[in-house]
Order: C-alpha cells, then sequence, then structure tokens
C-alpha cells in the first residue's frame, strides 16, 4: 500500500470544529449524555455497564452486541456481523481484505475520501458521479462502462455523503444484478440509514439482498454516538468477515468494553433512538427551506431525500471557498465548502457546500449566518 494522502475534511475538522461557535455543517445526529442513554437501559443492562470487567474483549465483539446488531438487518445472524473500532477502521479493513495491486475498484463521487484514498493506495479505480441534474442520482450506464475484467469491489453510499440522496429502489436492484453477473463485491456505506425526514424511503441494507454486499454500520451517526468509536460489517460471506477480523489483529484488535455495553443499550433503544433524531431532522429542514427561499438570489437549494447533511449551491462572485473561510472566521459559523470534496477520479462540484440539520441549536447558528450575509451583502 503506498502513503495516504492528507485527509482533507478531517483537517478541517480538526482545525474548526472545536473552535467554531457553531456547527452547521455536522453529518451526525444529536449526541446524548451518558445518563440520558443510561436512563434507557433495563438493570441487566445498567448492571452490565457498570459493574464490567475492564479486561480486553472478543475481536469480533462481544455475542449479545452482535445478536443485537444482527436484529436490525431482517437475514442476518450473529456470526455474520464483525465489530470494529468505527467505520473507518471497516472501511479500511474491507478494501485491504478484497483488493490487491491487480484488481479494479468503482467509487461514486463525490465521496468520503477514505473510499477512493484506500482503493487508490493498492490498485486501480475509476470514478462514477451521482448526476445533480437527476436528484444526485447513480446513472447505471455510467456503472456499467466502468467495469473491467478484474473489477473486483463497488463502493456506494445512500443516504450519500454529503447530498443525503438516497437512490431509488429499481436502480440499487439494476445495480445489484449488474454486480452479481460480474461477481463485483458492494460496500455498502450505509451508516446513515434509517436517519433523516420521518417520511423517508430508506433502502434495504445490501448485507440482506446481495450474497456478495457488505453492509458498513456504525454507532456514530443515525444514533448519534460518535464518542463509542464503535462500528460493524455485516456480510453473508463469513470467510471474508473471517479474513477482515484476522486484519483487525493488526488494527484495533478489539473494541472498548464500555462502548459495547453502551451500544447494546443503545440498540436495544433503536426505534426510540432514531425516532428521536429524525424529529429533530423533521424540525431542523424547514428551517433550511425558509433560509433558502429568503436567499434564493445566493444559493440553490435541494432538499435532501435522507441523513442529515445536504449539498446546497453557492452562487456568490467570490467562490464558495472564500465564503466557507469568512463565514468561519468573522461569525464564527462552520461550513464545508465542496473542494474538501474534491477526487483524483474526476471532476467533482467546486460551487457547493455541506451543511447539516441533525443536531439541536440550529437557530443560533442560522441567526450568526444571517446577521453575516446582512453585513457582507
Amino acid at each position: 500500500m503506498t502513503t495516504l494522502p492528507e485527509f482533507r475534511l478531517e483537517t478541517h475538522f480538526a482545525k474548526w470544529e472545536f473552535k467554531a461557535r457553531h456547527h452547521l455543517t455536522a453529518s451526525d445526529a444529536e449526541s446524548m449524555a451518558l445518563p440520558e442513554l443510561l436512563a434507557m437501559a433495563t438493570a441487566e443492562d445498567r448492571a452490565g455497564f457498570e459493574n464490567m470487567w475492564l479486561g480486553y474483549t472478543e475481536t469480533c465483539g462481544a455475542p449479545d452486541l452482535r445478536a443485537a446488531i444482527a436484529a436490525t438487518y431482517a437475514g442476518q445472524g450473529a456470526d455474520d456481523i464483525l465489530c470494529f473500532a468505527g467505520a473507518s477502521e471497516g472501511i479500511f479493513a474491507a478494501n485491504a481484505v478484497l483488493l490487491d495491486a491487480d484488481s479494479h475498484a468503482i467509487v461514486v463521487t463525490p465521496n468520503y475520501q477514505s473510499h477512493e484514498s484506500l482503493p487508490l493506495a493498492i490498485c486501480e479505480a475509476t470514478g462514477v458521479p451521482l448526476d445533480p441534474d437527476d436528484n444526485w442520482s447513480l446513472d447505471l450506464d455510467r456503472v456499467r462502462d466502468a467495469i473491467r475484467p478484474n473489477t473486483r469491489l463497488l463502493t456506494i453510499n445512500f443516504p450519500h455523503n454529503p447530498t443525503g440522496a438516497i437512490l431509488p429502489r429499481d436502480r440499487y436492484d439494476a445495480l445489484i444484478d449488474l454486480c452479481r453477473q460480474h461477481g463485483i463485491w458492494i460496500l455498502h456505506d450505509e451508516i446513515f440509514n434509517g436517519l433523516g425526514p420521518s417520511d423517508a424511503q430508506h433502502l434495504p441494507f445490501i448485507a440482506d439482498v446481495y450474497e456478495r454486499g457488505l453492509s458498513l454500520g456504525v454507532m456514530s451517526k443515525s444514533y448519534g454516538l460518535p464518542g463509542l468509536r464503535l462500528g460493524w460489517i455485516a456480510c453473508q460471506d463469513r470467510e471474508v468477515l473471517s479474513r477482515m477480523e484476522r486484519m483487525k489483529h493488526y488494527l484495533s484488535i478489539c473494541n472498548s468494553g464500555p462502548s459495547e455495553r453502551l451500544a447494546l443499550i443503545a440498540l436495544k433503544n433503536r426505534d426510540a433512538i432514531l425516532a428521536r433524531n429524525c424529529a429533530i431532522v423533521d424540525e431542523n429542514l424547514p428551517k433550511w427551506d425558509a433560509f433558502f427561499a429568503r436567499h434564493a438570489d445566493l444559493f440553490e437549494w435541494q432538499r435532501p431525500d435522507g441523513a442529515c447533511t445536504g449539498f446546497p449551491r453557492y452562487l456568490g462572485a467570490d467562490g464558495v471557498e472564500e465564503f466557507a473561510r469568512k463565514l468561519v472566521e468573522e461569525a464564527g459559523v462552520l461550513l464545508l465548502p465542496s473542494t474538501i470534496y474534491r477526487s483524483d477520479l474526476g471532476p467533482t462540484p467546486t460551487d457547493r457546500f455541506r451543511l447539516g440539520f441533525g443536531r439541536r441549536g440550529l437557530d443560533d447558528g442560522l441567526a450568526a449566518m444571517e446577521a453575516h450575509l446582512t453585513r457582507t451583502g
């Protein structure tokens, strides 16, 4: 594997995430404090957390945790789940196990950078851009044209980061059929599944509908619990899971025991937590709708299908990077300019920015953004 490039998004967040007064670009739902989560626990599960032994845990993840994760799928069991220290470790392990120097990968763009940087560090890769004029959907003809005899892996992400788009179900099924014809693995980054407007129509998990599907999940986004640093991959192929487990021996080795106990409590209260987080989205989205209606001369807004991020176009003459820089430096409002999502696999939008609407406290940030536009308008 070659040297990995700087992770632009994480570098930007390292500089600003904990300095900016108004974090309006977060991709995770509203987090909760430890007492709030523990209040949801049964007496048995709370005791399991408070009295736990702080030794090593099983590399695959605790059996009861894997069973709880499996219960969120339609057809998976505990042995079809491999836990990781966050989603990023799972992304690393999947690429390292499925790809080699003779492979070829296909990746949708724009994307979370590791989805292309990791394949490119191992083999050749081709980007297939999502179409903003087709609700950020995926052109299957372009995927078909990108396939080579050695194509091993396709990586997708719906609901999509940063656009919030969800692939239409018929296109999703057709994509799976296409990959099945060529024996291509699909790594589906599904970390936003279940999060979005209450009426969002989410896709079935890839592990439930495709024998070569890898479902990437995490407690960070839809559940709003990134501090647990706990993710997983679900897959019907247990030999591939075993290979990823052996890769994990070189990475985290095992997960944090306290995080496993807390994740189990959250998963047992999955419906309540997702309902809470989707209600925050339902409350916040109309505020962004109204904001962009007031500033239609400066922004072009496309309402997302799911997740808690959107990707509007900035129409100002100064360009989105300068706009975002001044906004955070002068008004303390943090956004992600689309230049952070640039790709080595082809052109990506240069006039957009990522915003978030999954956390409480949006009003103060919007007011600061409004005041900044008034001062600089």
